[in-house]
């Protein structure tokens, strides 16, 4: 190992996203890596209401530990993380071109700061790596797709490197004319042992933390985790839920989180008589218990749930998942009779098809679990570090 050159890397970020910062810890642990993290947005209890929890909340894990960071100070008249003009950070020009970075990474071009970083290393000859996990299934009017066909090539191929995520990321990439040979496996990925440890802490607790939330023993419980937002359909979970409980026994529903479509779920599973528990916002070190609790994660989102990265969570406890075929995670994690199912997204009879399935069965689901936990190994931090490096090392040799 070359310990005597250490890069300075800087990577440019909307705010900080919870599943992220393990990822950033483990740059900035790394010898060879000076790790240097913006941030453009600073997130109140409040900004987590409005983006969909409809609860306001601090993560309950440290978000700024480990690594080096910065708070840029966002100009916009309206400051949120969610629209174009939301971020906008023009002293991040003035640090890259002052900062001697041998590379910068961004997060995706779908906020103005990004582009003001973007455009400050394509001047100063920085080379500038992107980690996105944008997927060509997402819905864009033929007016907007022709617009970005012809002009997304322009930046795409100006990249010096594409930290991949995953399969269809990569398709992305190459659809707007990215070079595969500056394609770099940079996955998605969680704190696996963190989320491991944490279940195995809980195992002696799963019939208590049943019994809590009003669970019979000998039921395979289905979960969905996620905001109660239109992208994620979780009306969809409680369709499949009540044609499987229609011509089976031993099924049960558990739904953790909130969000505006909240009220209209939990109506519709009073006027049909759901054996269903709303448990509401559980936080990162809480969410175990609910993968505890569970045999099978579902996650029945549209083409917008660009990975997914609850399936990871899940897998590293232990529990497959049934995910809809518009999930960006689908391709990379989801063998179908292996870690878990796969259904077309809206399809609500094949995902009730295969809740019958599991319940029939109430091995299927250990055994898939099992696989699921050593197919997740791979995707791990340490992995994601290796391939970051990896770009890093490749940029600085051909810049």
């Amino acid at each position: 190992m070359n310990i005597d050159k250490r890069y300075s890397i800087g990577i440019l970020a909307t705010h900080p996203i919870q599943y992220y910062i393990p990822w950033y810890r483990k740059l900035a642990g790394h010898p060879e890596i000076n790790l240097k993290v913006f941030y453009c947005h600073r997130q109140s209890p409040q900004d987590q209401a409005r983006a969909g929890f409809d609860v306001a909340f601090d993560w309950d894990i440290p978000l700024l530990d480990g690594y080096a960071y910065q708070f840029l100070v966002n100009k916009s008249r309206h400051p949120n993380v969610y629209t174009f003009f939301g971020c906008d950070t023009p002293e991040i020009m003035r640090i890259i071109s002052h900062g001697s970075f041998d590379a910068f990474i961004v997060h995706g071009w779908n906020v103005l700061s990004f582009w003001q970083a973007m455009l400050a290393c394509f001047r100063m000859r920085t080379p500038v790596m992107v980690r996105g996990d944008s997927q060509l299934l997402t819905r864009r009017s033929l007016l907007k797709r022709v617009f970005k066909y012809l002009t997304y090539p322009w930046f795409v191929r100006k990249f010096a490197a594409y930290l991949v995520v995953g399969k269809r990321a990569e398709e992305y990439y190459l659809h707007y004319g990215a070079d595969k040979k500056k394609m770099f496996n940079v996955c998605h990925c969680v704190d696996n042992d963190f989320f491991a440890c944490a279940r195995a802490a809980l195992e002696s607790q799963r019939w208590e933390l049943r019994r809590s939330w009003g669970i019979p023993e000998d039921s395979v419980v289905f979960l969905f985790a996620g905001k109660l937002i239109p992208k994620k359909r979780p009306d969809d979970f409680l369709k499949a839920l009540k044609i499987a409980c229609n011509h089976s026994q031993g099924i049960f529903g558990l739904v953790v989180g909130d969000g505006p479509l909240r009220r209209d779920l939990e109506d519709f599973s009073g006027k049909v008589n759901l054996p269903v528990a709303f448990v509401g916002f559980l936080n990162q070190r809480e969410i175990t218990k609910a993968y505890t609790a569970s045999d099978v994660l579902v996650l029945p989102s549209d083409a917008r749930e660009t990975w997914g990265l609850v399936v990871n969570e899940a897998f590293a406890c232990r529990i497959p998942a049934i995910v809809s075929d518009a999930v960006g995670c689908a391709p990379d994690l989801i063998l179908p009779g292996e870690t878990g199912e796969v259904f077309h997204c809206g399809d609500v009879g094949r995902c009730a098809e295969i809740f019958k399935d599991f319940a029939i069965n109430s091995d299927y689901a250990k055994e898939m679990g099992s696989n699921a936990y050593k197919l997740i190994m791979d995707y791990s931090l340490t992995k994601a570090t290796l391939g970051t490096l990896a770009a890093i090392q490749a940029v600085v040799k051909n810049g």
